[in-house]
């Protein structure tokens, strides 16, 4: 029978519709249909989804919008052309624009400069005079492209509003078509949009009311069931195939055009690449380039002239030579780095000819795809570099691509809750306890854990709605640094839309969606280390006149690697997390290809792949190193025998299963999807049968093939480590001869990295860096670099920056007012700087007039309560010595009581995350001796096998998705750092403990590894509670009350009249 659905809705309307759009093809294939509309509304997000779902079920894909004006008119548009889908794209662009982040504010004037090349369905509501006048203007502006929708809507007197409806078109002379209104593809799934109704208007289940009887019975129906169902109206049915006949529009059609660089007037993009690469040769290699160099830029050329992305490669070369024009530190990674035009270019920084890399990874001839090149810059400069890109490219040629934001685990739980009525309170106690690896929804046994009853049936639908919302796509949000940049008009191509930063704009696609349509990708990213080295790179300059840069970084400098050995690595790049701490003494790096590998081993790919034991025994000699063939010795030398990149992965079923270049692409995509489909899929089999003809073994073959399986759980590329390396390996550098300098270089980078401030420079103390305490006549913004009495190394000054709250603009003035003149008081400070007592109060906290003018926190709060009390503008200029006015004398000759020492380490915890004089746990440490606690030293330093209690604050807390749920705990005490393991079994019997706990102690034995030293864990208990008792303790250098004094002074209760003492705010930093 004959019909087309053309109203039908994807999860991509965002809270309106509930079926992914591969969903909805998958149901009409199975219904029998040929053709399908997508119509989201205001939004062309899901149609490159549709777009790929079409073509993988081979039912025809009719684009289309729904379109919802400011007036209430909703039309159904549809482009019958390229015109009309660029009308359609700017249309959306400009209501976008208009409305602002997530909404789009159109009006029917809007409508009449875009309906070019578009074919239009009105739909209406009640058969009014109001729709009469609507139906007019549509058929008055789009003509014989007019239609009107007949829709059912399950309401009472339903088939006589459709017979109004029908005569009233006919009276306009409209045609008539039957829409379904689809919003979820099969009956099933009606429970789940009622669901995200509630969420959308922030209503239960039991209050929606009418809103659930709106959208009632709207799945995709047959073709024979819609005949049913407008048995009446068989014309409108069969005008569906005749508005799917004229819109055969295809996003196959949109044609991409790079930008065109007008760099060298009059040469075309390709010999302006060549002229830039050559000088660049000679650049790179001033003794004269190599002919290995010479063949390689001659291959790859010639691979950029047949594939036409010369213009491609300008682009990035220009944003490139702005970043190293404004000297922003900068450095291309990924694929790229196997390219010798990229390194010539000065885009990378590893050298193809001496690292054996393959240029396939990056562009190849049969995939025929657009490269993507990765270039990280400074993350606090990188808006320059975005801010150039717009003032070049213009905004009507860039924007930053999409990432959709979907449902996970914590937020489907608390919505789910919320939907179903669960008071407030239980929601926040069951969301609290869901971490960030409860990736693929949460049991009923965590609700059992906290006491709730499992058996209750709301409960236990919550628990069935959450598993269902996972994933469902919430919003659009933008990529951290993806850019489109075309020579036509983007909005054109796509919709645009503002993002909530000011000035920046988002294309409605994300980045899978970017390489379906082969549509140029560049992305420019921020890393943290990249700003810690330019930092670093200008302090050495400027205090020590030692001029470096990442190129002239001593290689493999024995003492750096002997640091590294040591597993001495806090603070570095990309070697500092447990994991690797945990595998460096066993690797134990002496060569930079060494610290490559070490990048990329600790991965989840060569993990799982089973690939990291092999390894290691074969490093340590504990296994001897075999080769099938010379050919795969030629590509598993380097790594001992086992493949540990995807390089030599494709590599070896090139030479081992005969593949081609291509078909060795085609792997490495096999690879990227194993998480979904469980597999390499047919790839697999044409492996090992491949192998098995090239005369390799069976049991070789299955090995290689789970290897490459384990690839897909994020397996690295070679050229990826390489770029990753070289920052490591600076950073390394940094931190082992010039530790103060990585000191202020990287607190002036936060926040990056896997540590936190106080673990920093706790670190660089026990390298002999001096660190001195935030002073209003001293400190910057920025820790700063002062002289010490040691020669060649400088004391570390804290900078504002560390201070939580402080605004930057009130340090400026601060600092801009200072001048010359140290200021001699705190009103002095506040008369000069105009800084507001907010400002000042949090400085009190933090100690700061300490140190510049000898008043403690507590008097110094009281003496900025005062400002301003009693300061008459007469006399306010007649100071004394110390710059204070005569009416201030009497507030400041106050006698405050004494601040305990717990009380000042409270406060330094609370206001800056450390503390300047001693740690928290050493106020507990005669309560945990007592019960037999030994310190993280001594746990540390204990034999192998030993049992052993300790307890300490839990900094960091990592559980890689490739460890089978082993969480690894970093805890430290006033001694040292304790490294913790627990199993995932261990983990799930102390679950509050271990992932909640801010003290925790842990039981268990020691395991003594040559120089790597853990606890493993047995048990775990919360001793948070403790920390509240740090406030009201002294250090013992003071002395202790005399027995009965609790009693003296009126018991040992707390006096409600008395402010209850302040309790450390201390959070772990957690990490897959």
């Amino acid at each position: 029978m004959a019909y087309v659905e053309l109203q039908c809705a994807s999860y991509f309307s965002f809270l309106q519709a509930v079926s992914a759009p591969d969903a909805l093809f998958d149901r009409a294939k199975t219904l029998g249909m040929d053709t399908l509309a997508v119509t989201d509304t205001n939004t062309l997000a899901g149609i490159v989804r549709a777009h790929v779902a079409a073509q993988e079920t081979g039912v025809r894909l009719i684009i289309g919008c729904r379109l919802v004006l400011r007036d209430g008119l909703i039309l159904l548009v549809y482009p019958m052309d390229r015109t009309g889908y660029g009308n359609l794209c700017r249309l959306l662009s400009l209501g976008k624009m208009r409305a602002g982040k997530g909404k789009c504010d159109l009006d029917w004037s809007d409508v009449e400069d875009f309906h070019e090349g578009l074919l239009a369905v009105f739909i209406p509501d009640e058969p009014d005079d109001l729709c009469a006048l609507r139906l007019r203007k549509v058929k008055a502006l789009f003509g014989e492209h007019a239609y009107m929708a007949l829709s059912l809507r399950y309401r009472q007197n339903d088939h006589m509003r459709l017979h109004t409806l029908s005569n009233l078109a006919v009276k306009q002379r409209v045609p008539t078509v039957v829409t379904n209104d689809v919003l979820y593809s099969a009956h099933d799934r009606a429970f789940l949009h009622d669901v995200i109704t509630c969420i959308k208007n922030r209503c239960t289940i039991d209050t929606m009311g009418d809103l659930r009887y709106k959208y009632a019975d709207r799945f995709l129906k047959s073709p024979e069931e819609m005949h049913r169902l407008f048995s009446d109206y068989r014309e409108a049915l069969r005008r569906t195939e005749e508005i799917a006949d004229k819109c055969r529009f295809s996003l196959s059609e949109l044609e991409y055009q790079y930008p065109e660089e007008r760099l060298l007037p009059g040469v075309s993009a390709l010999e302006a690449l060549k002229r830039f690469c050559w000088a660049g040769a000679r650049w790179r290699y001033p003794e004269g380039v190599p002919q290995s160099v010479i063949d390689l830029l001659k291959h790859e050329l010639d691979l950029i002239d047949q594939l036409d992305y010369a213009k491609y490669f300008l682009t990035v070369n220009s944003i490139v030579k702005f970043a190293q024009s404004r000297d922003i530190l900068h450095q291309g990674r990924g694929s790229a780095a196997n390219s010798c035009v990229c390194y010539v270019l000065g885009i990378t920084s590893v050298d193809p000819s001496r690292n054996d890399l393959l240029f396939e990874r990056f562009i190849s001839l049969e995939r025929k795809e657009p490269p993507d090149i990765d270039v990280d810059f400074e993350h606090q400069r990188r808006e320059q570099v975005y801010e150039w890109i717009w003032e070049t490219y213009g905004r009507d040629h860039a924007a930053v691509t999409a990432v959709v934001s979907r449902f996970r685990t914590r937020g489907a739980m608390r919505d789910a809750l919320r939907v179903l009525g669960f008071p407030e309170d239980t929601i926040k106690v069951l969301a609290k306890n869901i971490r960030y690896w409860h990736s693929e929804g949460c049991t009923p046994e965590m609700a059992a854990e906290l006491g709730l009853n499992i058996n209750d049936r709301r409960l236990k639908q919550a628990f069935e709605i959450h598993l269902l919302l996972l994933d469902v796509p919430r919003q659009l949000s933008q990529h951290p640094g993806g850019f489109v940049l075309t020579n036509d008009r983007l909005d054109e191509l796509v919709p645009i839309e503002p993002a909530r930063m000011a000035g920046r704009q988002v294309i409605e696609w994300d980045k899978d969606d970017i390489d379906v349509l082969k549509f140029m990708k560049m992305d420019c990213l921020a890393l943290g280390m990249m700003t810690a080295l330019k930092r670093g790179f200008d302090l050495l300059a400027e205090h020590k006149g030692i001029h470096m840069d990442l190129a002239s970084i001593p290689p493999e400098d024995p003492k750096t690697y002997a640091m590294i050995r040591r597993a001495d690595t806090i603070g570095t790049f990309q070697i500092e997390s447990r994991a690797q701490i945990s595998m460096l003494p066993q690797t134990q790096p002496r060569t930079f290809y060494q610290i490559v590998i070490q990048v990329a081993i600790v991965r989840p790919g060569p993990i799982q792949g089973d690939m990291v034991h092999p390894y290691l025994r074969r490093l340590k000699g504990e296994e001897e190193v075999t080769y099938p063939t010379p050919e795969v010795e030629g590509i598993l030398a380097k790594t001992k025998g086992v493949p540990l990149f995807q390089e030599q992965a494709m590599r070896l079923v090139s030479v081992c299963a005969g593949f081609t270049a291509g078909q060795a692409d085609q792997v490495r995509r096999a690879q990227a999807t194993f998480k979904k489909t469980g597999g390499l899929g047919e790839v697999s089999q044409a492996i090992i049968d491949g192998m098995l003809k090239n005369g390799y073994t069976e049991e070789y073959a299955n090995q290689l093939v789970k290897q490459l399986e384990g690839f897909g759980s994020y397996g690295f590329p070679e050229s990826h480590a390489f770029s990753f390396a070289i920052i490591a390996e600076a950073s390394c550098w940094m931190k082992c001869h010039h530790p103060d300098v990585f000191l202020a270089a990287i607190l002036n980078s936060q926040p990056m990295g896997f540590y936190a401030p106080a673990q920093l420079i706790r670190d660089a103390k026990a390298h002999g860096v001096e660190i001195r305490w935030f002073c209003a006549n001293n400190s910057r913004w920025d820790c700063t670099l002062e002289p010490s009495k040691r020669p060649g190394k400088f004391a570390v000054r804290l900078g504002f920056r560390l201070i939580k709250g402080i605004r930057s603009q009130d340090v400026a003035d601060l600092v801009f007012r200072r001048g010359e003149a140290p200021y001699k008081s705190i009103p002095d400070l506040w008369r000069r700087a105009k800084t507001p007592a907010s400002t000042l109060r949090k400085l009190a906290k933090a100690n700061v007039f300490d140190t510049s003018f000898g008043i403690v926190r507590r008097d110094a709060t009281l003496a900025i309560k005062s400002l301003g009390d009693d300061v008459l503008p007469l006399f306010d200029c007649v100071l004394d010595q110390h710059g204070r006015s005569v009416s201030e004398y009497e507030n400041l000759d106050l006698a405050l009581k004494r601040m305990t020492d717990g009380a000042n380490v409270v406060e330094d915890y609370n206001t800056v995350g450390f503390s300047q004089t001693v740690h928290p746990v050493a106020f507990l440490r005669a309560d945990l001796q007592a019960r037999g606690f030994v310190t993280c030293q001594e746990a540390m330093a204990s034999k192998d096998k030993r049992y052993v209690s300790v307890a300490g604050m839990v900094n960091v807390r990592q559980r890689p998705g490739s460890a089978n749920g082993v969480i690894f705990m970093t805890i430290e005490d006033e001694t040292a750092n304790a490294n913790i393991i627990v199993w995932e079994q261990v983990g799930e019997t102390y679950k509050q403990a271990v992932y909640g706990a801010s003290l925790v102690l842990i039981t268990g034995y020691v395991q003594r590894e040559g120089e790597v030293v853990h606890v493993i864990a047995r048990t775990a208990v919360d001793l948070s509670h403790m920390l509240a008792e740090v406030g009201d303790r002294d250090n013992p250098l003071h002395p202790p009350h005399q027995p009965g004094d609790e009693f003296r002074n009126g018991g040992p209760g707390v006096d409600p009249r008395v402010a209850m003492q302040a309790r450390i705010e201390h959070r772990s930093r957690d990490f897959k």
